[in-house]
Order: C-alpha cells, then structure tokens, then sequence
C-alpha cells in the first residue's frame, strides 16, 4: 500500500498527504467520532479525482469527500483517503445573471460565493449556520436548509443539475427530465443511461412505490435528510399521475453524504437578494414548551427567521469573549429566546407586520419581553444564535452536550407534542437537554449532556438515541432534518422506515457504488453508533507549566475543540483568527488542525498512534499567537498557549535553538547593547554589517532591524518623576508599567505617554519591575516566564488596586497581566485580582474621558484623517472600540478603524527568514491596501511595537502610538 500511495502521489497535479499529523488532522469533523485515514488528497483536476477512484478500486480501500468538515454526523471520518476539494476545487464555473443561474465546483465557501452574486442582486437562499466556511459541495451533500429555510427551502429545492464521478471513473451529468425525456435516456447505452436504467429498473415497483409514501417522513415537512431521498424520485411526473415534477436524480444525490460518487459541478438556481429593510423580535419566554407554542401563532406571519436558543446556549455566551458582548438584548434570565425576522421593502410596511405581529404574540401566547433589533444589532443576535454549535463545546468538564439526536424533524403542528413526549423521556434519563435552532421549521437541535469517556454515557448514547428514534417514528417524523445520518443516526434508519425499505437503500448504493468505495458505512451498512469515539476513556496526563484551570488541564483544553471549523471563515476583513490560513488556505494552519495535532499528540501517550512531537512542527510553525482564536473561537480554544507549550517540550527534549534564544532573550540584549547603542545600531543599520547581524540572528535580509535610543525610557523616568511630584492636585496616581520592548526600542513613545499624563494632570509613579515576559512566552521559555510572573504579580498585587491601577503601552505586554499570568503565576488569586486593575493606557483615558475627568477642548482642533490598527491581543483580551473612542474625541477629526486582521508582524514572527514572505501576504489582505491608498497626511495609529515596524518596512510610512497622536493634538 505505501509503495502505491508513492506512486500515486507522484501522478497527483495536487498534493497527497499521510504522515501522521494530517491523519490526525483528518481524523475527526465536528461529529463524535474519531478515525485515521490512510491518506488526505488535495485534488487539483478532474483527472486527480480519476486517479484517486482508481486506486481506490484497485487497492480495495475508499473515498472520503470533504471540504469544510463541519460535519455533525461522522460523514468525513473514514479510514480511506479524505479527498478535501476546499483547497482547489472551489471556482465559479459558469454564470448567467438572466437566467439566475451559476455553476461551481464544489469547494467554493458558501458565503463566497453569496459576495460574489450580491453586485447582481442575487443568492443562494440555504444558509447554514456555518456558512461562512461551509462549502457548496458540503451543502448539496448533506441537503443542508439552515436558518432561512423557511422563507428558501433546502438545498435540493435549488439543485439543476450536477456532474457525478461514478465508481469507475466515468463523469455523468444530471439533470432535470420531463417523462419523455427520461424514457429516452434509458434507452441510450451510455453511463448516465444505463445509471437512470439501473434507477428506472429498481423504482418501476408499485409495492415500492407505496411503501416509500407510506413510511418515509411525512412530505409537510420540508426538511426531511433520512436515508435517500427516493420519496423525491417516485413522486415524480414518472412515477405518479399528475405530478408536475420532473424526474431529477440530482434529488438523491442531494443528502447521499458522498456515497454515491464523487461530485464535481452543482448548478444552482438563484434567488433575489432578500428586502433590504429588516427587523427582528427577540421573544423571551418561561420554558421552551411556551416558546413553541408561540411558534405555531408567528409562523402565519411572513416570517424569514424563526430561530430558538435556549437558557443553555445563553449561559455559555456569558463568559466567551467575543459573545458576550451580543448579549445586549437578553433581559434578566429567559429559559428560551425565540427569534423572529421580517423583511420588507417598505419601512411602513415592515412597521405593521411588526405591530400585527407583536398583537398576535402578546394576545394568543405566554411572550414576557419582546426587544425589538435592527441594523447592525440584528447580525450581532444572529451570530449568537449561529454560534450555538460552537459555543456547546464551551463546557468545561468531560460531561458535553452531544451531537446524536440534534437533528429530529417534525410537522410544525406535531413540534410542541413531540416535545413534551421528548421532554418526558429524558427526564427518564435523568437529562438537561439543550434546545435550540429551527422552531419555525420544525426542527429544534437537541442535544443531552453526556460523558462518553464512560461505558453508562455510551450505554445511554445508544439507548436515547434508539428511543428517540422510536419517538420520531410515532409522529412520522425524520430522524435527520439537515445534518445528514452519516455515522451517528444510520444504525437506526431500518427502525424508522423498516427492513424492506432499508434494503432498497442498500441496493440505490450498489447501483451508484457497487464497489463500495465512496464513504463507505455511512447512511446504509453503519457501525455501530457507540464504535469510534473520538472520546478516550484513559486520558493522557502531561505536566504543563500554564495550569489550564479553567479547562481541567491541558489535554481537556484541547479536546474543547469540536471540529465545527469557525476558524476556516472566509476573510472578511473582522476576522483575526488563523491570519496564516487566510494567507495559505491549509487545514493545518488553523486553529483546528493545532488542538487536534496537540490532543493526538497527547492521545499517543495512550494509544503509541505513531504521532510525535517532530509531527507537531508543521501545524504550529506559522501560528503566530494572535491569541484571536481565544476570542473568536466559539469554544475559546486558545492555541497561543499550546504552542508555547508545545515549544518549551521541545526545548525540554531537544535543547535550546540560538535564535530562538536571542529573541525570547531580546531584553537581556538590549540591557548590553544600550550601553554602547552607538556601537548597536552601527552593526544592525550600516548597510554591510547589518546583512551579517540578520545571518547570525535568522533574520530576512529584506527586514530592516529596530534602533536603540540613546537612553532606555526607565533611565529618563528621574527627569520625569521630579515633575510629577510637583503636581499639587492631580486628578489620580497610577503606576506605570515599562515594558520591555517600550524600554528600550520605543522610549520616545515611552516619554510621549508620560508628558500626556504630566499634562493632563496624572501622577505617574514608577516602581523597579522585571519585564513582562512576552517574548519569552511567544518562544517558548515558560519556566522563566513563570518566574516573571510571580515577581510581578507579587509586586504589584499589594500596589495596585481601583484606584491606583497600572497602566502599560505595548498591548502584548501589559495583557499578559490580563491573561498569561492568570495560567503562569503561583499566585492565582492575587493575580485575579490584580488584572482586574492593570489598563492599557488608552483604555484608562478613555475611561476617563467618559467620567469628565479629561477636557477635551485642550486639544487643537485639527482637520484630519486618523486610521488605526489594532493589535491582535488587544481585540482578543480587550476591544478595538477603545482606541477609536478615544482618539475620536479629538476635535474635527475623522477617524476610522482599519478592518485588519493579523499585521503579520508578530513579536519576532515576521523577521524571521523562514516567514517573512508569509508574514507580508498577511498584512497585504487589508491593512496595507488600507495604508498605502491614504494621502499623505493622513495619521495612520498602531499601538503595537510589531505593528508600527511592519508598516514602516512595507509601506514606508510612519505608524504612531495612540498616545503620540494625542501629544501631537495637546495644547501645552
């Protein structure tokens, strides 16, 4: 097998991977389920599809498709070949804006392809709640609806066509036939024809036809995914008298989950863009049984949403960093929230729907609070709602909320019965269930709370699987409304439909796949629900210096990661998280790939997987510890910890790198190199000598190395500690902290920060204190940071308190007081404490703007153009709303926040030669377009050390600090 996986990767355009870190990378998708492929493809062509169905077929091994792998079901975890098409394989093919008609490949991201059309005025209505890194091919694979399917359906209703690669290698199109059309393929001796024979072959059986009506889901309800669609195929003009469909085998193929071939063309039929004026009622309710009631009373409304999120989901957004900000809506404690959207293209006319609408809910049910949102407040509730997957994962502890019987789908009119039935048998079960997502079609994602490291919580996994299966069956309901069967509900699709009917199922795969190479054991022919489990009943135990208090340690902190993929998004501009993926669009540089690459690492502690600490280097490499994942990540997962982790074990068992030394060391140099700076900047500046000073430190030659001032700032702070004790009644005390990198690389930024507060009537104090230890961190050196930490939280704890806070200028320095030293010191509580009083200094002076302590009108009222950058730690730990808030109250001057992400910078990320290249394409996606178009007077702001000095090298132009900006404009 190796020996042909060679040759096959030799044939491949694209890449063939299966070393140990992409078969843990691949091995799990958002599902409960864990297994190690052979080997993961990125296919370039058509032709490396051919070949991999080939040696499929040849070395009796199979086929697993993939794109976003955002699947709930286990639909993407096989131990065959993963074909991962989201690299390659996602352009727009084709394009009529008449006909409202495109054709892509399958890999393009949904919400990409929605930008795409939105200058025509159109989209694709299905809209899941991962659709902004969702593929098209994902969608049509597991007929995926979403939150709008309301108002758009499901993604069958907006299938044409499709081409199809069948088990020996043939493309077939499929498209829509009228019943002469059909007649005549069948009798064409082609592979589509003979397929549609096979299919006319199986299906002209009336005793078929009639068991299909009888026990598939009930037709009212539209978003039905259990088994193959062939209730779609015999209500067809061929098969049923009077019916005005056509016959459309892209129906079937539409929810397959990849087990009938391997899709390469989908043409969609598309859509208006919706009415542009929007308006959604937030409804409270007591239990989520009364929100359902509710739902049959707003659904007679044209409604677009009708989402719910239960007390469960809203707790978990409590304490996550970025969602609970969005939380602004909720008033004290509902059990449910219900979701409801009105569109129109008239504000008069939206004001009454609205107003019929609330009539209808406060007359005919138990609605408490109802808040009304639009604008931007709108998209802010319903990324709440979206990240409730995500969020699920937030749980800390081994009991999680799983992904088994989230799917059920029931007639709208059955919900609140089935509900209460349900309700009922997990109280037998002794179960807090979460409810959430899709009222408004029938459809809630229920999810109990279970352990399946223990043989009770896979005991009661199978057993309230089964009986919900039993229970979806008595209202004749579907087992799976959108996430598909895959590997968690298909052992009990015979329960639902019987036998007879599963064996039909059985046989539509043979016909497609009858070597069963495609995504074998999915849909017919599974395991069994409680085989694979990603969940190790023997965890692995590994000392770390960060103690992961939070998560249980560090293994429970990378299992937080369930695979849902936000950290694949599409680039927008606001996302921050996984800088290097945008740039690179590999799987092993995002957030995902890194905690599965660290818990199979740790896992090979237990199982010897084959995975080693060497296999960890590829995935880590480019991260650049943003710390945006511990912000943007529903489940907090926070990889710049993993990988300073992973880094001091590999000092630990591989020694100490000299450059890494260097820059994890930078303030131990520079409190030699700023005897003689003279001597310093004359070896890192002079054009000959510099080039040996960037060898000897791994440096890119193209990189320009930062000076040293001729006194470090804590040398001048004599100068200035002598005015700031004249002061007779200052406003406050605070207490600076001088980090390492403002010492000595940024001291006139440094004196810029105390003449602010000199001026602006503050007493700065300054104490003797270790450096932060950020770049310690950043490479690595933990013990040593720890120690750091202890020291300063030990000194300062008994300093600092509301009313004298301490304040710091470099963000990536004075937040780890917020942050890293909340995991390192030996302190815990005081360090609590202390974080709670240490500032940035923008975020202290705004702070005091808002309470009147600073006027405003002694600052010049300058016309001018202000853009800002924001540091990555400071949007993660804190907000970019500060910075701009703040230097927004200078008078008559425009300011905007720049929508970057990552500078690229990075600490000593973007000097290295090994990442230069990837460092400047991360800084190209937004913030240097943003920099380079602005005229020359405009002020361009970045508070970050890193920030300021990948500007200057790639645009040339000067950054300043926020509180340089705010000097420049005082009054003396």
């Amino acid at each position: 097998m190796q020996k042909g996986l060679e040759r096959l990767r030799i044939q491949l355009k694209g890449e063939l991977h299966n070393s140990p870190l992409y078969q843990s990378m691949y091995a799990t998708d958002a599902s409960i389920y864990r297994a190690f492929p052979l080997a993961v493809a990125y296919p370039k062509n058509i032709d490396d599809l051919k070949l991999l169905i080939d040696f499929a077929s040849t070395h009796q091994t199979s086929i697993i498709p993939r794109s976003g792998g955002t699947s709930l079901a286990g639909q993407c975890v096989g131990e065959g070949i993963v074909v991962d098409v989201s690299k390659h394989l996602n352009k727009i093919l084709s394009f009529s804006a008449e006909k409202k008609q495109i054709t892509v490949q399958p890999g393009i991201v949904r919400d990409e392809l929605n930008a795409f059309l939105a200058p025509y005025g159109l989209f694709f209505g299905p809209n899941a709640s991962t659709s902004n890194r969702c593929t098209i091919g994902g969608m049509f694979g597991n007929n995926s609806s979403g939150t709008t399917s309301i108002k758009y359906g499901v993604t069958r209703d907006h299938v044409i066509s499709c081409k199809l690669l069948t088990s020996d290698a043939h493309e077939v199109e499929i498209n829509a036939l009228t019943e002469d059309d059909f007649y005549q393929l069948i009798q064409i001796s082609s592979p589509v024809g003979r397929l549609h024979q096979k299919m006319h072959n199986f299906l002209n059986d009336e005793k078929l036809q009639q068991n299909i009506k009888k026990k598939f889901p009930s037709k009212e309800i539209h978003r039905r995914n259990t088994g193959y669609a062939l209730d779609e195929l015999v209500n067809s003009e061929v098969y049923s008298r009077g019916s005005k469909s056509n016959f459309n085998l892209c129906k079937l193929v539409a929810g397959s989950e990849g087990t009938l071939g391997l899709v390469t063309e989908i043409t969609l039929q598309l859509q208006d863009l919706p009415p542009e004026k929007t308006l959604l009622l937030a409804c409270h309710f007591d239990s989520v049984i009364d929100s359902l009631e509710a739902v049959n009373v707003a659904i007679r409304h044209s409604l677009y949403t009708c989402e719910l999120m239960d007390k469960t989901i809203l707790d978990c957004t409590k304490d996550q960093l970025k969602y609970k900000a969005y939380r602004f809506f909720i008033k004290d404690d509902p059990e449910a929230v219900l979701m409801l959207e009105l569109k129109s293209d008239s504000e008069v006319n939206l004001n009454e729907q609205t107003k019929n609408l609330i009539s209808d809910l406060e007359k005919q049910t138990k609605v408490g609070h109802i808040a009304i949102l639009r604008g931007d407040d709108i998209q802010k509730a319903i990324e709440l709602r979206s990240a409730g997957l995500g969020l699920l994962g937030n749980i800390n502890g081994d009991k999680k909320p799983i992904a088994c019987i989230e799917d059920t789908a029931v007639r709208l009119k059955d919900l609140p019965s089935y509900i209460a039935d349900f309700s009922e048998l997990m109280k037998k079960h002794n179960q807090k269930v979460v409810y959430y997502a899709h009222a408004g079609a029938g459809e809630l994602h229920l999810r109990p709370i279970l352990n399946l490291k223990t043989e009770v919580g896979k005991k009661q996994l199978e057993e309230i699987s089964r009986e919900v299966a039993l229970l979806v069956k008595k209202y004749k309901g579907s087992l799976s409304g959108e996430h598909g069967d895959g590997r968690v509900r298909a052992s009990f699709i015979p329960l639902l439909i019987g036998d007879e009917l599963y064996e039909s199922l059985k046989t539509v795969k043979s016909i497609f796949d009858p070597n069963h190479i495609f995504n074998p054991n999915k849909i017919v022919d599974a395991l069994p629900i409680t085989e694979d489990l990603r969940f190790l009943k023997d965890e692995p135990k590994l000392a770390s210096v960060m103690r992961f208090q939070k998560e249980g340690g560090l293994y429970k902190a990378a299992e937080k990661c369930n695979g849902s993929g936000e950290c694949r998004q599409s680039f927008t501009g606001n996302e921050t998280m996984c800088p290097s993926y945008h740039v690179t669009k590999n799987e092993v540089d995002t957030t995902r790939a890194r905690a599965n690459a660290l818990r199979e690492f740790l896992n090979s502690k237990v199982e010897n997987n084959g995975m080693e600490l060497k296999d960890l280097k590829e995935t880590f490499d480019l991260c650049v510890s943003c710390k945006a994942c511990k912000r943007e990540c529903p489940s907090s997962v926070d990889v710049s910890a993993f990988k300073a982790e992973y880094l001091q074990i590999k000092m630990d068992e591989e020694g100490v790198n000299w450059c890494d030394w260097m820059f994890g060391n930078v303030h131990k140099m520079n409190q030699l190199n700023i005897k003689f700076p003279f001597l310093y900047n004359f070896a890192t500046q002079n054009q000959i000598l510099s080039k040996f000073t960037k060898k000897l430190l791994g440096v890119h030659p193209k990189r320009s190395l930062p000076k040293l001032p001729k006194r470090s700032l804590i040398s001048r702070f004599k100068y200035y500690e002598n005015k700031f004790n004249q002061l007779h009644h200052p406003i406050k005390e605070v207490y600076i902290f001088i980090d390492e990198f403002t010492n000595y690389f940024d001291a006139e930024v440094g004196e810029k920060a105390l003449e602010l507060l000199l001026h602006l009537n503050y007493k700065v104090r300054f104490i003797n204190h270790t450096v932060s230890g950020r770049a310690l961190i950043s490479k690595g050196f933990l013990r040593k940071a720890k120690e750091l930490s202890n020291q300063n939280v030990l000194l300062f704890s008994d300093l600092v308190n509301e009313e004298t806070p301490l304040l710091g200028i470099e963000p990536s320095a004075i937040l780890s007081f917020r942050d890293e030293y909340l995991e390192l010191s030996d302190h815990p509580k005081k360090a609590s404490e202390l974080s709670k009083h240490v500032f940035l200094i923008e975020e202290f002076l705004i702070d005091e703007a808002q309470k009147g302590n600073i006027d405003f009108s002694r600052f010049y009222s300058y016309k001018k153009e202000i853009k800002i950058h924001v540091h990555c730690h400071q949007k993660a730990l804190s907000n970019s709303k500060i910075t701009f808030d703040l230097l927004n109250l200078l008078p008559n001057s425009k300011v905007s926040l720049i929508p970057s992400a990552c500078c690229g910078m990075a600490g000593s990320f973007g000097y290295e030669k090994s990442h230069y290249d990837v460092s400047l394409a991360m800084a190209k996606q937004s913030l240097l377009p943003s920099v380079l178009k602005s005229n020359l007077e405009t002020i361009i702001v970045a508070n970050g050390t890193s920030c300021r000095h990948q500007i200057k090298d790639a645009s040339q132009k000067k950054a300043l600090h926020p509180v340089e900006v705010l000097s420049l404009f005082l009054k003396r």
